[in-house]
């Protein structure tokens, strides 16, 4: 850990994060011999909370590599959280536009730099009633047929005791318990040099998206639903999916599954 070279900004961050985390969360942590040991690699967690990302970038910190979140550019447009955003090497996705495809070259730079890219494939908190996964976008199968980068799954536990998106409340508190796992890397082989059509990529997305779920249900110690679909009709007024209505191209949406 102390080896890495973080530089100011990125150590700032880690200044102002950790100590707080720290004393907020009661950790149990496992799978991290899972991760590759070296090597640009995904990481796909479950999102049920606006509070797991913390818990996520924790998690990867303390494992002994950077987290590069994809997410939605409208937080950098939050004064001084944008700023540290940028800092510190976060890669924004402007929903439903042209810039969407620049985020898909940030990300596979950034995994050809040996980067740890982390996707949300959901897109958005989930509105499955019991914060099971949904099934997701297939931003996260598309950069992983591009670029060939092992893909992992990762299951968190305990950010909705924080903040629960389904009632709006968020506890303050100490040691509120907070379980991550993450698991070896998905078989994505049977697709390997396959074209990115539709078909593909949804299939690559469901191999992804069963594996993280599997492990949610380890954490949790309960038998897994299928993975939640939800109807347009059915998302929250202001949900992050806004864009859905704006699409304009199959790999323009595809790089809209990352919002945190």
């Amino acid at each position: 850990m102390a080896g890495r070279k973080l530089g100011f900004w990125r150590r700032l961050a880690v200044l102002l994060v950790l100590p707080a985390m720290s004393l907020w969360t009661k950790r149990t942590w496992t799978g991290m011999e899972n991760l590759p040991p070296g090597g640009g690699f995904i990481i796909t967690p479950n999102h049920m909370s606006q509070f797991d990302p913390l818990v996520v970038a924790h998690y990867i910190y303390e494992s002994g590599r950077w987290p590069r979140f994809l997410a939605k550019a409208s937080i950098w447009r939050v004064p001084f959280v944008g700023f540290m955003l940028r800092k510190t090497q976060q890669i924004p996705v402007e929903r439903g536009s042209v810039e969407a495809v620049k985020s898909l070259d940030s990300l596979i730079e950034a995994l050809h730099e040996g980067g740890v890219v982390v996707i949300y494939p959901e897109g958005t908190t989930t509105r499955e009633p019991d914060l099971w996964p949904m099934r997701g976008k297939t931003g996260a199968a598309r950069l992983a047929l591009v670029t060939g980068a092992p893909v992992v799954p990762m299951a968190t536990w305990g950010a909705q005791a924080v903040h629960d998106v389904r009632s709006g409340r968020i506890r303050v508190g100490r040691r509120v318990p907070v379980q991550v796992t993450v698991g070896k890397p998905v078989d994505l082989s049977r697709w390997q040099g396959e074209a990115p059509t539709r078909a593909v990529l949804e299939q690559m997305t469901e191999a992804i998206q069963l594996a993280t779920r599997n492990l949610l249900a380890e954490l949790r110690d309960e038998a897994p639903p299928p993975l939640y679909e939800v109807s347009r009709r059915a998302w929250r007024p202001g949900a992050d999916d806004a864009g859905d209505r704006g699409r304009q191209s199959e790999g323009q949406d595809d790089m809209r599954g990352g919002g945190a």
